[in-house]
């Protein structure tokens, strides 16, 4: 990481998220910029844009505020750079190992979803397709 700051508008840009909910994302803790320019502008590095990154994909799976902030609670602990004992390690690790599978879960619930909206597309395509060539024969 190079330690360039960025303004909330440019991590905006680059997450796809809104301000507003960036700046949720702060008041409830999950976020904070890691400085503040002299104008007092939210000032946000890589790794904070990597952390929203993580909730921006966590959210759509259903998870709450509350298991992303375990999350990232349980990587960043992993990530520092202080050492960790064994049995503390495999707690982070197992606790992460728990948001994988379920959102391996939500994965293949949106699959079958995915492949009946794709079944109900194609149906509609027919139908369509049937009642054009009916009209066409009554022409």
């Amino acid at each position: 990481m190079d330690g360039k700051h960025m303004q909330i508008g440019e991590v905006a840009t680059r997450t796809e998220l809104s301000l507003r909910t960036i700046r949720h994302y702060e008041e409830t803790g999950l976020v904070i910029p890691s400085a503040r320019s002299q104008g007092g502008f939210r000032l946000y590095t890589e790794n904070d844009v990597q952390r929203l990154m993580v909730i921006r994909r966590m959210k759509p799976l259903g998870f709450t505020l509350d298991q992303m902030r375990d999350l990232l609670r349980a990587t960043d602990r992993l990530d520092a750079h202080d050492a960790l004992g064994a049995d503390e390690r495999e707690a982070l690790l197992e606790r992460v190992r728990t948001y994988e599978q379920a959102a391996a879960e939500q994965v293949e619930k949106l699959r079958v979803q995915l492949a009946r909206a794709e079944e109900f597309a194609t149906t509609l395509r027919t139908r369509l397709r049937q009642s054009a060539r009916a009209a066409a024969r009554r022409d």
